[in-house]
């Protein structure tokens, strides 16, 4: 049997859940959108996932041309861009979901008492499983339209407080997390110095969210490093396949990340980065996470991201793009060099510095490493 697949064109809040909860009884499968594409990007999507239907602000629900159904079983379609920016959709099933909400739900020891906040893009997998653990655990939701921070605050106090939120880094600095019980961390690089509540995870589209919780693996996630150094995982939480029918698991259930990382001594799985974010430079390898970790904590540097672009001695050069703390004092290539020197290998500092007024990011606040390194 199949079944239809129904974009949600919703901002997040009660209609949103509520129309997820219709969908889902009625046996279809959901694709939320992201409210904040522009017409040109959301046309993309909309021709590349085809959904059949179209739930609209209005609550009218529209039939789409050229659209196609899901399989039985199948609960959300989620778009994700991988290393690739094309839009494909990560095709989960119900049992998938439950898994997930389940894993979590127990290592977090989630109690009738606790209050999820779900306030990331709903369009994306880190925002979208809060709301989903919530009703399959039944706990109480609240959802915001956006990541508020006076709204996040606002959550933790009254008669039923928020307990539990899922936060990017760059909302933990503006956010005052002692209110809460747990909260989960997504995104891009997790602080060290974070709060021991504040849980860094580890996780993607396919894998149905956060699969790995301070380096531990979740119940019923298995985890291996293949002799490249490549993470694969498997588990039931898995993704089905992708929206075109493509199944990136191999036979055995494993998924190849793409992420490069190793086991700590104790057993915590070490994530480096992604494969092509490696840095080739003289023949010494340099992975850009640690780097930035250094340049971010320089007085004269706002924000920084770190990529690898051709030089013809090199073969790649170290290249800083930086949004300075004072547009009227930005630091120096030598300084930057120098105060990375002084914490990793000289190799690992910048050759090249770029002075920019913001940096690429996803919507949950990752560095987007293609975009710094495109030509124009």
């Amino acid at each position: 049997m199949t079944n239809r697949l129904v974009a949600l064109d919703l901002p997040g809040g009660e209609a949103f859940v509520s129309a997820l909860r219709t969908v889902w009884e009625r046996g279809d499968a959901v694709l939320p959108l992201d409210q904040r594409l522009p017409a040109s990007a959301r046309a993309q999507l909309l021709s590349s996932l085809a959904p059949t239907h179209l739930w609209g602000p209005d609550g009218q629900q529209r039939p789409l041309p050229g659209g196609y159904e899901v399989r039985t079983g199948d609960a959300l379609v989620v778009a994700t861009s991988g290393s690739t920016g094309a839009p494909r959709g990560v095709v989960l099933t119900h049992a998938a979901v439950a898994s997930s909400a389940e894993a979590s739900t127990a290592t977090l020891h989630v109690t009738d008492d606790d209050h999820w906040l779900a306030c990331l893009p709903l369009s994306h997998v880190g925002g979208l499983s809060v709301v989903t653990r919530a009703l399959h655990s039944g706990n109480r939701l609240t959802v915001l339209p956006h990541a508020d921070p006076l709204a996040i605050a606002a959550s933790t106090r009254g008669a039923a407080p928020v307990t539990l939120v899922s936060l990017v880094p760059t909302l933990l600095q503006r956010v005052d997390v002692g209110r809460f019980r747990k909260v989960l961390l997504g995104g891009s690089r997790p602080p060290a110095d974070r709060p021991p509540h504040v849980i860094a995870t580890y996780g993607m589209t396919e894998t149905g969210s956060g699969v790995v919780y301070d380096g531990w693996a979740l119940p019923g996630v298995e985890l291996r490093v293949d002799h490249f150094g490549v993470i694969h995982v498997r588990g039931p939480m898995l993704m089905r396949c992708y929206r075109d029918g493509t199944v990136p698991l191999d036979p055995d259930g494993w998924l190849r990340t793409g992420d490069i990382g190793g086991f700590e001594p104790d057993g915590r799985l070490r994530v480096q980065g992604r494969e092509g974010d490696l840095i080739i430079t003289g023949g010494e390898n340099v992975w850009p996470d640690p780097v930035e970790a250094i340049l971010a904590t320089h007085p004269l540097v706002a924000e920084v991201a770190v990529a690898g672009t051709s030089d013809a001695e090199w073969g790649q050069i170290v290249t800083a793009w930086v949004v300075p703390a004072d547009g009227g004092t930005p630091p120096t290539l030598e300084v930057l060099r120098q105060h990375v020197s002084e914490h990793l290998p000289a190799f690992c500092a910048p050759r090249r510095l770029e002075l920019v007024d913001a940096l690429p990011r996803t919507a949950l606040g990752k560095i987007r490493r293609s975009a710094l390194t495109a030509p124009g």
